[in-house]
């Protein structure tokens, strides 16, 4: 690295700023200005929000740990009753997305393990693999073949069909 610096095309800082005096006695109005904006305006205003924010920090409300009470189910609703309708419907959406995401969460746990293990996926993945069976076969069993715009009443009665042939083949075992 070369020792020669060229000190005119790299200036070096001045190692002080200058302090400007005051030439005059006049106060500078712009001073005179930020200051009564700060009384007038900005303190109550800061000291509103902050009284505000003082009980906001007591009472922290994290909107992804969200839970929702369980409702009766559509089976418990009484006939007639719309508000149990809605509310059971919207349970019933809940829990097809948490299902959907536990099989999912499963999926990406047996995609790792085959990642991980290679060739001997078959042997070390076989518990992985049990387990994405039975939650596939549980969600197929209860959401299959309900589409797109299944709902809870469609839902309800496969499983009532599904319970029905259920209790015709046992009986007839």
């Amino acid at each position: 690295m070369p020792e020669d610096h060229d000190w005119e095309a790299y200036k070096v800082p001045p190692t002080r700023t200058p302090v400007s005096e005051r030439t005059t006695s006049v106060p500078n109005p712009v001073n005179s200005f930020q200051a009564a904006f700060n009384y007038v305006l900005d303190t109550p205003v800061t000291f509103v929000r902050e009284w505000i924010e003082q009980f906001k920090n007591k009472n922290k409300f994290y909107y992804y740990h969200q839970k929702f009470r369980r409702v009766p189910d559509l089976s418990e609703c009484m006939e007639g009753d719309y508000l149990c309708y809605y509310e059971a419907e919207a349970q019933w959406r809940r829990d097809r997305m948490v299902d959907q995401e536990i099989v999912e969460i499963v999926r990406e746990r047996m995609a790792a393990c085959k990642q991980r293990e290679g060739p001997n996926q078959f042997q070390n993945c076989a518990k992985e693999m049990e387990l994405l069976a039975q939650v596939t076969k549980a969600y197929q069993d209860r959401y299959g073949e309900l589409g797109y715009h299944g709902n809870a009443r469609t839902c309800l009665m496969k499983q009532k069909h599904r319970m029905m042939e259920e209790r015709k083949a046992a009986q007839e075992n």
